[in-house]
């Protein structure tokens, strides 16, 4: 899949994840997209090396639901992150 697919994809697993995991982000929505864009990119690429085969292809349910699980673990971890920097400062 194409890196413009992939994109497209993560955008909808950034809203998706932002609706799965309500609250308040450091950085709002803009940054919870581009967190879903990278969490797109990255598990679609764990998922293509670790399951043989063309299940990471085009735009479909497959692809949305690898992305969001990116994204979710990626925002989790963000979240993580940036609440360890706020209390410390």
């Amino acid at each position: 899949m194409g890196i413009l697919s992939w994109i497209i994809v993560g955008l909808i697993a950034g809203l998706l994840a932002k609706f799965i995991m309500p609250g308040r982000d450091p950085g709002g929505v803009l940054v919870t997209m581009l967190i879903g864009i990278v969490g797109a990119v990255i598990g679609g690429f764990l998922v293509g090396i670790f399951i043989p085969g063309d299940l990471i292809s085009g735009i479909n349910v497959t692809t949305i639901i690898v992305a969001t699980l990116g994204a979710i673990v990626l925002l989790a971890i963000y979240r993580w992150f940036a609440g360890r920097s706020a209390r410390t400062v």
